[in-house]
């Protein structure tokens, strides 16, 4: 079966600002620079290469080069890395959380985007080399979102307690995780390589960052997949001068609650900004760096610093300053000579809230463009569909909703009543039209004694509804069974599912196909016959 697309607005899971952003909607326009297209890159690629140094380059390159020093990586790999000195080289970045095991399936999507989207580029412009970066969320805090991951329906947790960055957490008691899972996978080649890749990846690194990279580059380093982590000494030292100015003038405070101020009735904030949107990282602590009266605190420590002692601690120590949510995007754009950043839509929300502040900043903001969507559908279920005749777009409907159109489909009796309720409303006609001659309190009872009778033809209608689902109740059990697989717990299958299910049956042409079927310029939503 070929792969077939349907546009994010009919799928019904996508926000009207994520469709109103691939529509192009005069309201969204002024929170972005550029809209995805191939034709649009050219004018980045020269924004953007006149604004990154060549000094930057140097110390990225060198930072990458120590942090691969013990990794396998491909000579792809090896050469990206080396190709960032060039002037003519540029990357297409997306982000991700250290989840266990990768999590959502939706982490293969982003990836794979973003090395597609380095090949088509690459096309279109021969003169200049694309890298395609996976920038670990390894500075993040909230463990409880990334310590699990499902599979055939289980959770498989991660059970621990944990402050401070998730990427320093130490890997231990993950073997019993591992033998829980091992457990699940049960025998076979791809079940055999799964459990070395969680071995491999979890039980023979130390800390949940080197874990991360690992995982990554056994799954992507066929493709050039280059692995950054931002937690670093030296490219913290390239962001010092931008975490100062946050630090005394609270730019992006300022900057954000302008450009929120000028959001459209309807565009939700994704996130409200602090005075400071930062946080101060040591060992086991990553807590806000909040402004007083004297200098600095840091929230729920007795830690404070004068103005000048928080000066001499950001020159001294770089890296225990740690940007938020919302300007970790910012910190991504110094220190990388990126041209687009791939996110979903809750994270292309937080940088819509951000142009302004990158203006003020003096660094280009980066083309925005929606990771690909999948739903992968197999063979059995194909046919499945095929036999109950539900189309793609029948799949995406809410299940009631489904229910009620698959219910009238199939009844032997007509369930709907708009023909005696236009009956009804002739009828009615002729009343009103006597209702005029007479006076008010009787066209009032009339009109109440419509009302009446359409409500009682609606509720027939209703009842008749739900009478004929029950005599239908096994083939429309067939159908909910079959929307609950590809669409468990109702959700997108992609936020459910962890990319190991798949595996497990399809190996690394899971991969492979999904390499071949991605195209991340095209605007809609892929699905994908297995």
């Amino acid at each position: 079966m070929p792969t077939e697309c349907i546009p994010f607005r009919e799928t019904g899971y996508f926000s009207n600002l994520i469709c109103d952003y691939l529509d192009q909607h005069e309201r969204i326009q002024p929170f972005y620079h550029r809209f995805p297209t191939i034709e649009n890159f050219q004018g980045q690629i020269q924004e953007k290469k006149e604004a990154f140094s060549k000094d930057y380059r140097k110390v990225l390159v060198d930072t990458l080069l120590s942090q691969y020093k013990n990794i396998d990586a491909s000579n792809l790999t090896q050469s990206n890395i080396e190709k960032l000195l060039n002037t003519n080289t540029f990357t297409i970045t997306t982000g991700h959380q250290l989840n266990l095991f990768t999590g959502p399936l939706y982490f293969l999507y982003k990836i794979i985007s973003t090395i597609n989207l380095c090949e088509e580029l690459k096309v279109a412009y021969p003169e200049n080399d694309f890298v395609p970066i996976y920038w670990m969320a390894s500075e993040d805090h909230d463990f409880e979102e990334i310590s699990y991951f499902n599979f055939k329906g289980k959770k498989v947790s991660w059970e621990r307690g944990f402050g401070g960055a998730v990427g320093e957490l130490l890997t231990e008691g993950l073997e019993e995780v591992f033998n829980i899972f091992s457990k699940e996978l049960g025998l076979g080649k791809s079940a055999t390589f799964l459990k070395q890749l969680f071995q491999d990846s979890y039980i023979k690194h130390n800390n949940l960052s080197e874990a991360t990279r690992y995982l990554a580059n056994e799954l992507f380093k066929d493709y050039g997949l280059v692995i950054v982590e931002a937690n670093d000494n030296s490219l913290k030292q390239l962001f010092a001068p931008y975490v100062k100015r946050e630090l005394t003038e609270e730019v992006s405070f300022s900057e954000v609650s302008k450009t929120i101020a000028k959001f459209p009735e309807g565009i939700p904030v994704q996130v409200n900004p602090r005075e400071i949107n930062l946080f101060y990282l040591t060992e086991g602590l990553r807590e806000r760096i909040i402004k007083t009266g004297t200098g600095y605190e840091i929230n729920n420590t007795n830690i404070v610093f004068t103005e000048e002692e928080m000066n001499a601690e950001l020159a001294s120590y770089p890296e225990r300053f740690s940007p938020n949510a919302l300007l970790r995007p910012f910190y991504q754009e110094v220190i990388l000579p990126n041209l687009c950043y791939i996110g979903g839509g809750g994270e292309l929300a937080y940088w819509f809230e951000l142009k302004s502040t990158f203006e003020n900043f003096g660094v280009p903001f980066p083309i925005l463009l929606l990771r690909n969507s999948v739903l992968l559908i197999s063979e059995q279920q194909h046919k499945k569909m095929e036999k109950l005749d539900l189309s793609l777009q029948d799949v995406f409907l809410k299940q009631q909703e489904l229910l009620v159109q698959k219910t009238k489909a199939l009844s032997a009796i007509t369930i709907d009543f708009k023909e005696q309720k236009n009956h009804l409303e002739n009828q009615f006609k002729v009343l009103h039209d006597l209702a005029e001659q007479t006076d008010a309190s009787f066209k009032g009872a009339v009109a109440a004694q419509e009302r009446k009778q359409i409500k009682g033809l609606e509720h027939l209608e209703k009842r008749l509804l739900k009478a004929q689902k029950r005599v239908l109740s096994e083939k429309l059990l067939l159908i909910t069974t079959l929307q609950d697989q590809l669409f468990p717990k109702q959700s997108l299958q992609e936020r459910q599912m962890n990319f190991s299910e798949f595996y497990l049956e399809h190996g690394q042409e899971l991969v492979t196909k999904l390499a071949k079927e991605l195209k991340p310029l095209s605007g809609e939503f892929t699905c994908i016959y297995l």
